[in-house]
């Protein structure tokens, strides 16, 4: 009678565990909202006058996006190696896409937006704070990952003090339209990844177009003339999850692109172009009702939640490329 009462209070008290882990592992799962920009920076600065210094408002959304990493429900979850965090996958997905964005963003604040010309020296703290942000994202000691992005994010909040600073003038960014095309650049092809990834939930066969359009170009190893793509049925999650965290971080950055550029963007007549992009992009932070991501195919009974995100994605990169090319235009 005792083991058999012993072994019914371990049975509930296993179960009430799971339920307590499975609840906590639901709160965490949960995408963090998306926030007003202007009213964000506006709050974290110390004078009215330095949200109108150039650089201000990007490098303070920059520092937002990655602190919300740290900052939100469950800290930082990539690295977790005890449960629920280690049993998790949707949110360190999540995680990834924002840390990827993050860290193209970062990559062209060292390479363009903090310098003048291509002769020109690298700023000090933005050299050092890309390494950081650059982190194996699954590290866990030695150092962990959340110790390496919060280094990155101190750096940031010294080249933006050097920004407001205009005596010293040590800090630059310059809201030049070849600098922000430069960075656009690199979110085409990010978000052309994606829009390939989730497209790919369904299987399609594509025609090999890798050297298209250049007639004495070569490649390392060649490739079949036509081949079959489908995105593995245990990634399909993983993949959606990666670019709604991508798509997240970008809405923000270029929600601070309208702010930090709108002279740039008026007199390129570009503004629309751009909140259309956000316009796209907004739509991707829709709320999943269903409690899994259904690969549905093509026309098939059931939804399928990586076509609507590649469609979002797809048309806000559209509207990207269209940005660009106005960037480029005298």
């Amino acid at each position: 009678m005792k083991q058999y009462l012993s072994a019914k209070w371990i049975g509930a008290a296993a179960i009430l565990l799971f339920v307590l882990f499975w609840l906590v592992g639901w709160y965490w799962s949960l995408s963090p909202d998306t926030f007003n920009v202007e009213k964000r920076v506006t709050a974290q600065a110390e004078k009215a006058s330095h949200v109108d210094v150039p650089g201000y408002t990007m490098t303070t959304s920059l520092i937002i996006v990655t602190e919300t990493l740290l900052d939100k429900p469950g800290g930082y979850l990539s690295n977790d190696m005890m449960p629920p965090g280690v049993l998790l996958d949707n949110m360190p997905s999540w995680e990834f896409g924002v840390l990827e964005m993050t860290r193209d963003l970062a990559l062209a604040m060292r390479k363009d937006f903090s310098r003048s010309q291509s002769q020109s020296i690298e700023n000090r703290y933005i050299a050092k704070a890309v390494p950081q942000l650059n982190m194996d994202n699954e590290a866990w000691m030695f150092p962990a990952a959340e110790s390496s992005y919060q280094k990155g994010i101190d750096l940031l909040y010294k080249y933006r003090a050097e920004l407001v600073d205009t005596s010293r003038g040590e800090s630059q960014f310059y809201t030049r339209a070849d600098n922000l095309r430069e960075w656009l650049k690199l979110v085409e092809k990010r978000l052309g990844s994606y829009s390939q990834r989730l497209s790919a939930s369904v299987g399609s066969s594509r025609i090999n177009t890798d050297l298209a359009g250049q007639r004495s170009a070569r490649q390392s190893s060649p490739n079949m003339q036509e081949k079959h793509i489908r995105t593995s049925w245990w990634k399909l999650d993983d993949v959606f999850y990666e670019s709604k965290g991508a798509t997240w971080a970008l809405l923000h950055y270029l929600r601070a692109v309208e702010v930090e550029f709108a002279d740039v963007l008026e007199d390129k007549n570009a503004l629309v172009s751009l909140r259309q992009i956000i316009r796209e992009l907004e739509a991707t932070q829709q709320t999943v009702w269903s409690p899994m991501i259904l690969n549905g195919d093509g026309f098939g009974m059931l939804a399928n939640h990586s076509l609507v995100m590649a469609n979002y994605i797809s048309r806000a990169n559209a509207a990207l490329i269209e940005l660009t090319e106005l960037m480029n235009q005298g």
